[in-house]
């Protein structure tokens, strides 16, 4: 009888083990699941009607190929202060795979930035009135009030789904706290994957709404070239 019990005993320990394992590995997006396109939901995919670098892409298209390129680079996540402002290709935070996605289609995040900051001081409390083009354009804040005054100001409710388009911006918490792109991938609900640097695994994930829990979605946006 004592066999029996500790026998039983072992079972449910393994077997909790195994349920707080698939757990743990859901959470981070680590069990691989079936992606959908657009398509599958009656989705138009939005294109640029601009080819900025000429490339035969359109931009919001290279905007998310750059996403994608930064997400399989995987840099390892960290946070400095660097001159000249770009911090090596294995490095970097969020703001970075955003500059490095907007490189891909041509454009250079940075200049664009500095030359609003420049002309719209008072539009950038995070700056406090001291541009520093070594980092203003790596700080999601400045990314913030950036993409509000320069590009399409879309839908904050990720069940919104057809609102959702590759190489879109959101910006996540109430204090601005962490930028990403949105990717062509998307669950079996339709709604879309971000392409993101979190520190995370997996860069390329299904976390549009649960990482909206823990840092609500304060900005979404479509750069769309005035010039």
């Amino acid at each position: 009888m004592k066999n029996r019990k500790r026998g039983l005993l072992i079972s449910l320990i393994i077997i909790a083990c195994i349920i707080a394992a698939v757990s743990m590995l859901n959470y981070y997006n680590l069990i691989p699941k079936k992606k959908y396109t657009a398509e599958k939901f009656g989705i138009k995919t939005i294109k640029s009607s601009k080819d900025y670098n000429k490339n035969g892409i359109d931009d919001y298209t290279d905007i998310m190929l750059g996403a994608r390129k930064d997400a399989l680079n995987k840099p390892k996540y960290k946070s400095a202060y660097y001159i000249g402002g770009y911090p090596p290709e294995n490095e970097g935070v969020c703001t970075d795979l955003v500059w490095r996605a907007f490189k891909n289609a041509g454009y250079c995040l940075k200049d664009m930035v500095d030359e609003d900051i420049k002309n719209n001081l008072a539009r950038y409390p995070r700056v406090n009135g001291k541009p520093d083009k070594n980092i203003d354009f790596r700080r999601v804040p400045n990314l913030k009030v950036y993409f509000e005054n320069n590009a399409v100001t879309c839908s904050l409710d990720p069940k919104d789904i057809d609102k959702w388009q590759p190489g879109d911006i959101v910006v996540f918490g109430e204090n601005y706290t962490h930028i990403a792109i949105v990717s062509d991938k998307r669950n079996k609900k339709g709604v879309a994957y971000i392409l993101h640097n979190a520190g995370q695994i997996n860069r390329e994930e299904d976390a549009l709404i649960s990482y909206s829990k823990k840092a609500p979605i304060t900005g979404h946006y479509r750069f769309e070239n005035k010039k």
